[in-house]
């Protein structure tokens, strides 16, 4: 796409094709208009991804034939024909579940699991799967050799662990894509990647068996999209599928609310200092949030000092059960001693805290109760999404000693864990770009089962600041 001696660093894949610079529902709407077909849509989507991906690094597995296949009759639904990937530590009927590891030789999975078969339901045509990090737990996704790149900066980072899936999206490859999050993989390469990203309430988007059966459900399943509207009517279509006994209803969520709302703002995590760029992004936020009539209060991060050391020892537990089951779980060629220095480390810090984690798994449990108490005084917490701004890759090299990238993860990861263990919906919005041209996201969360109110906020938000867009920034270099 560049010579030599003018390396492009933005890329994207935007062009005047069949999908053109339409989100997921503007799409969908075009081929039940008879504008595109669901096969032209689909052939721009493969020929996007064709020319950005060697400089990306995002798709872990290309399904284009089958796609192809697939388009000339697509299934019913809202988003029937839409052109979507999934990322690839779900399971995918034909496809293998890598999990980001070059630690076992996956085969094709026999059967859906029960996210994708929920997913498919909507109409989607799924082009193959996106690469994360190393079983999803560095929040960089830069294994040797498998480096996802940032679409507005080929340097820097596009986040983990849903970092296929976001860079796909960001640099117009898809409209949208899944992504899951368990510490912030959904929102924190929605930040890095200028997108929308909300982490659903625990229960609300159906899960496979192995992420459901945790001991904490940390994990939700998602989207990664580009308007506030394409989330919005994700959660609205699988919700109509798949009512959810026991949380609010979402709705048809199609603009601001209405009303001042009480909203709590988090500057500083407890964990790790908040750089000057990302606090004034947040600051400007909290300003635009009171122009609208809200009422911003700035408040201490009601986090306990335990919060940290929780999280550690318990997702370390789920890496020591990969060690114990991963032949099981993955496949037979699974070998322990060929996984990342970060997982091994995890594992192993777990193992030296095993008589703390039934007091770890009790206070994070505890978590929900003390969001309950947040709540009662506050209807939504700002803060930002990620400490500080995008790193470049390399800087959480998951190949690095464990206690240098735990360091580095950890400066970077403050805010976004919370959410994962209180079962909390959030969302992580693009509030501007910073000074080294990458975007910075702003994290709105509200209590459990308050997405509605979260999308109302959020298209609030994108009406007062429509978000940048990586096709009409200084420099990018588009489809060729």
């Amino acid at each position: 796409m560049a010579d030599s001696q003018t390396p492009v660093q933005r890329i994207h894949a935007f062009a005047d094709d069949a999908l053109g610079e339409l989100d997921a529902v503007g799409v969908a709407e075009a081929i039940r208009g008879g504008r595109v077909s669901a096969a032209e849509v689909v052939e721009a989507a493969i020929r996007r991804a064709e020319a950005v991906d060697p400089a990306l690094g995002a798709i872990a597995c290309a399904d284009f034939d089958r796609a192809r296949r697939s388009a000339t009759s697509p299934v019913g639904g809202f988003f029937a024909g839409v052109p979507t990937f999934i990322k690839d530590n779900v399971d995918v009927a034909g496809l293998p579940t890598q999990e980001g590891s070059a630690a076992y030789l996956a085969q094709p999975a026999p059967a859906d699991g029960e996210f994708a078969a929920s997913f498919r339901r909507l109409g989607p045509v799924c082009l193959g799967k996106t690469q994360l990090s190393e079983f999803g737990i560095s929040a960089s996704a830069e294994s040797p050799g498998r480096e996802v790149r940032n679409p507005w900066d080929t340097d820097y980072t596009s986040g983990a662990s849903s970092a296929g899936s976001a860079a796909l999206v960001a640099a117009g490859v898809v409209p949208f894509a899944h992504g899951n999050d368990g510490g912030g993989s959904i929102r924190i390469p929605a930040a890095a990647c200028g997108l929308v990203g909300l982490k659903p309430s625990r229960g609300r988007v159906p899960q496979d068996a192995l992420m459901s059966r945790m001991p904490v459900r940390v994990v939700a399943d998602g989207v990664l999209t580009r308007t506030v509207r394409d989330t919005a009517a994700y959660l609205r279509e699988t919700e109509r599928l798949r009512p959810v006994h026991g949380l609010p209803p979402v709705g048809d969520v199609r603009g601001a609310g209405e009303g001042p709302l009480r909203v709590a703002m988090v500057i500083e995590s407890p964990f790790t200092p908040t750089d000057a760029e990302t606090a004034a992004a947040v600051r400007d936020a909290a300003r635009l949030l009171e122009s609208m009539g809200h009422h911003v209060e700035e408040i201490a991060a009601p986090v306990p000092a335990s919060f940290e050391e929780d999280f550690k020892t318990y997702y370390g537990l789920l890496f020591l059960y990969m060690n114990a089951t991963g032949k099981r779980t993955f496949d037979k060629s699974f070998d322990w001693h060929r996984t990342e220095s970060l997982t091994r480390g995890f594992a192993g810090y777990s193992l030296h805290r095993l008589h703390r984690l039934p007091a770890a798994i009790a206070r994070l449990h505890g978590s929900a109760r003390r969001s309950r108490e947040l709540y009662a005084g506050y209807d939504l917490v700002l803060t930002p999404t990620v400490s500080h701004l995008t790193p470049r890759i390399g800087h959480i090299d998951p190949t690095l000693p464990f206690d240098i990238a735990m360091e580095r993860l950890l400066a970077w990861v403050g805010f976004t864990p919370l959410q994962n263990a209180s079962g909390d919906p959030a969302v992580s919005l693009p509030f501007g770009l910073s000074s080294q041209g990458t975007p910075i996201g702003v994290q709105i969360a509200g209590p459990m089962g308050s997405e509605a109110r979260l999308l109302e906020m959020a298209y609030a938000v994108e009406e007062a600041r429509p978000f940048a867009r990586i096709q009409d920034s200084v420099g990018e270099r588009g489809l060729q």
